[in-house]
């Protein structure tokens, strides 16, 4: 095979570049969200209030993020065949899904407790708090959206082994469909 037909078997088996970038950034946003979950209580008051903020924002980016990559696979995306059938595929489904909806749960617990908490922006703008405030129910959200969060990246661990696997131990090209 020449370079000339590798290059386009390249093209071809390659996912959108809409997808390709829309994945980069869910990863993206996901590593920040968890880092600055893990790590913002260390850092002194006002250094923390800021992380928290930006915690906030990058997930409310990813709660539109999220939904757009959604549509856009469902009706534009490249659709490409399997690299493997029988109990992989099915399994590499279960993980796409179970990420999926693992994400939406931990945004939508998130942004349930910006809200429950009426949490502050940098200092300037409060999130609109909603009912009674009872600590209990907020440890119990709050406690749900970290085990949420640490299973998603748990999952996206195993996804990403499983993708490097393919690459280097199958020698199948998978990591090429998503190459930006």
């Amino acid at each position: 095979m020449t370079s000339r037909e590798e290059h386009l078997l390249d093209d071809v088996a390659r996912y959108d570049p809409i997808t390709i970038w829309l994945h980069w950034i869910t990863v993206a946003f996901v590593v920040i969200l968890w880092v600055i979950g893990q790590a913002a209580d260390w850092f002194p008051r006002p250094d923390r209030a800021a992380m928290w903020s930006v915690h906030i924002v990058v997930g409310a980016i990813l709660l539109v993020v999220l939904p757009t990559r959604v549509v856009w696979r469902m009706q534009f995306g490249r659709t490409l065949p399997s690299v493997s059938g029988g109990v992989q595929h099915l399994t590499a489904k279960l993980t796409h899904g179970s990420l999926y909806l693992l994400l939406a749960m931990v945004l939508l617990l998130g942004t349930l407790d910006a809200s429950y908490r009426g949490a502050t922006l940098f200092g300037t703008w409060s999130v609109p708090q909603f009912g009674a405030h009872y600590p209990t129910t907020l440890r119990a959200i709050q406690a749900w959206h970290g085990i949420g969060a640490n299973t998603t990246v748990v999952i996206a661990a195993l996804h990403a082994a499983a993708a490097l696997v393919h690459q280097y131990g199958f020698r199948d090209r998978l990591l090429s469909r998503m190459k930006p």
